[in-house]
């Protein structure tokens, strides 16, 4: 309650470099019911408000696009150094006033690249599935692959295919902020590699459609089958994502005709729409840095005999890790007692917990 009231104080405005400005809507997804707000109050650049203003069916989407961004962002480096941490509310920087995501934002990072592409995924698959659900008027099933198929191999297209390139196209006109409009070198060449992983982010969720199909025939004999294209769930593409993230390109801080790997002998290497690109390489995580915003991994929880990023090795850092024993008291052994209740025993189990030093 006390949010909703401090939004509709606020007035937002796209000052700032653009970057920065147009993921401000991330905010959205800490709302309770954003399209009551009316579009000019909510966390947008003036483009996005007007493009809100024209289309408010579509603010449910919006929202859950940015839920739908974040949650998988945590979920993909709940494990790491970096855990997609994201900028808490304070009465001086309510959310929807400044940047989710803080400096990782505009950093030009590796972590910035996985950002920008599973927030422009995000929008692209929530689109999408409202469309599929039929909970707008301009737009529903993929109608292109209508009365084909293949009659000889006996299916034939139906049902309601997922109408990927309508998602793609409102992400792109919401997302994608014009080069011309900005200034400055380093400007351009960070908003020109946020537009790639923009598109990137598209690219994953338009790779990873699937067909799905109902047989029909006697018995279940599957003589035809019915078959329509579906996107697949938001966590494979998080995980396909995180594959690019982990195999990301470096590319050169001058853009020229187009931007280029940082290293002269890669340089004859194509870069591909569906590569993460990243500028500067990311910071120390592992220790707390106030100006930037980074937490450092000390009280983090660890896996002791884990060999892989949650391990206490790696997340902490070399540093070493303290052990603490914790108490769990659950309900166990319940049974159903006639007439009418429930009798449980009352278990205990103590736990090994570690955290880094």
């Amino acid at each position: 309650m006390q949010t909703t009231t401090c939004l509709r104080e606020t007035h937002f405005t796209s000052q700032g470099p653009p970057q920065e400005a147009y993921l401000w809507w991330l905010g959205i997804a800490s709302f309770g019911v954003p399209e009551k707000l009316g579009c000019s109050n909510l966390p947008l650049n003036s483009r996005q408000k007007e493009l809100c203003k024209r289309k408010p069916y579509l603010l449910p989407s919006i929202r859950e696009g940015a839920r739908l961004g974040i949650q998988e962002c945590r979920s993909q480096f709940r494990h790491e150094r970096w855990n997609c941490k994201v900028a808490t509310a304070t009465a001086a920087t309510p959310f929807g006033t400044g940047p989710l995501f803080g400096y990782e934002l505009s950093s030009g990072t590796k972590e910035t690249a996985f950002i920008y592409a599973v927030m422009a995924a995000g929008l692209v698959h929530s689109v999408t599935r409202s469309c599929s659900a039929g909970n707008m008027t301009e737009c529903s099933c993929d109608t292109t692959l209508q009365n084909g198929g293949s009659a000889s191999e006996g299916w034939h297209w139906g049902g309601c295919s997922d109408d990927v390139q309508y998602g793609m196209w409102f992400s792109r006109k919401f997302l994608d902020f014009p080069i011309r409009n900005t200034t400055g070198k380093d400007s351009k060449v960070l908003l020109a590699m946020n537009l790639h992983n923009n598109e990137a982010g598209r690219q994953a969720v338009a790779k990873l459609m699937s067909v799905d199909c109902r047989c029909h025939g006697v018995s279940g004999s599957c003589a035809v089958k019915t078959c329509w294209k579906t996107m697949s769930s938001f966590e494979k593409i998080g995980h396909l994502l995180k594959d690019k993230y982990e195999n990301s390109i470096q590319i050169s801080d001058k853009i020229k005709r187009k931007m280029r790997r940082r290293e002269k002998d890669q340089r004859k290497i194509p870069i591909h729409k569906e590569d993460l690109l990243y500028m500067n390489k990311s910071p120390n995580y592992c220790v707390e840095d106030k100006k930037l915003g980074i937490p450092g991994t000390q009280g983090r929880e660890c896996n002791r005999t884990s060999e892989g990023a949650d391990g206490c090795n790696l997340l902490c850092c070399g540093r070493g890790y303290n052990t603490h024993v914790v108490r769990h008291v659950e309900r166990c052994e319940c049974k159903f007692i006639w007439c009418c209740y429930v009798r449980c025993r009352r278990c205990e189990s103590m736990t090994d917990v570690h955290t880094c030093k």
